[in-house]
């Protein structure tokens, strides 16, 4: 017996920060990325208007996993089963709050004006596909914890994720230097040796997962990039002197190579920008 469709979260006609406000306020990780896939498929179909909306100051999260500060949070080695398992459930919450971040960006911003003109569509375009992306990945890594025989919420999370959000709840041009630029570029450099580490192994599921994530944020990286160069250009700022300060303003701590030029670059994030913010 087939199950009955799932009814839909949002009905059409409403805008897209209401959209976005839905994924947010939704406690179930897998609801969440759920509702992310329908609000970027009405987006697309221009079911959703483009005005703006409030958004929540933080998102709604499930009872697990239990969330600690990050130097609360246990050691764990990622070798052996269980160590997989850890580095998975990892990138799950990583993806989770990836995924509020992208409609947080989308529906937070809807309105905003840089420069004397309103952000385009093709900006909202982005985001709301990097958020599909996001929970796409999301529902790909809780596949494989699943076929490890458990799921995301059976370990502890860290909650420092939100951090940058709340911190650029007022700038998108920070919020863009922070986020795909910052968090997002630091996926480049680290992703290429944990598929490394699944194949040694011999996790090829896995690392076909990450190795999908891999490509799908470099193009993140790209969306990053272009928007946060289009809206310095609106600003009249300097691209490369507004990235360090606005990173030396809301980002705690150093950036941490070494970096994956190569991904970088060909993102269109120069090291010049980044490079000199592992030194301060």
């Amino acid at each position: 017996m087939s199950e009955a469709p799932t009814a839909p979260f949002i009905a059409e006609g409403v805008s897209l920060a209401d959209a976005a406000r839905a994924v947010l306020e939704c406690p179930d990780a897998d609801e969440k990325a759920r509702r992310a896939h329908e609000a970027a498929k009405l987006w697309r179909a221009g079911a959703l208007t483009l005005l703006p909306g409030d958004m929540p100051a933080r998102p709604h999260r499930p009872a697990r996993p239990e969330l600690l500060a990050p130097n609360q949070m246990p050691r764990r080695t990622f070798k052996g089963p269980r160590g997989r398992f850890a580095l998975l459930h990892a990138l799950a919450h990583i993806e989770l709050n990836a995924i509020d971040l992208a409609f947080d960006m989308a529906g937070r911003f809807a309105g905003h004006a840089i420069g004397g003109a309103m952000l385009p569509r093709a900006f909202f375009d982005d985001w709301v596909e990097v958020g599909d992306d996001e929970a796409r990945h999301f529902a790909a890594i809780q596949a494989r914890l699943r076929a490890m025989g458990g799921g995301y919420g059976d370990l502890p999370a860290h909650d420092g994720l939100w951090q940058a959000a709340e911190e650029t709840r007022h700038d998108a041009l920070a919020r863009l230097a922070v986020v795909p630029l910052v968090l997002e570029a630091r996926g480049l450099d680290v992703t290429p040796p944990m598929i490394e580490r699944l194949m040694d192994a011999g996790d090829r599921d896995s690392a076909d997962v990450l190795r999908m994530i891999y490509r799908e944020e470099q193009q993140h990286v790209v969306a990053g990039a272009r928007w946060f160069n289009y809206l310095c250009e609106k600003g009249g700022l300097a691209p490369q002197a507004t990235f360090q300060a606005l990173v030396r303003k809301h980002f705690r701590g150093l950036l941490k190579p070494p970096f994956n030029t190569d991904a970088r670059d060909a993102a269109g994030l120069d090291r010049s920008f980044y490079e000199p913010l592992a030194s301060r």
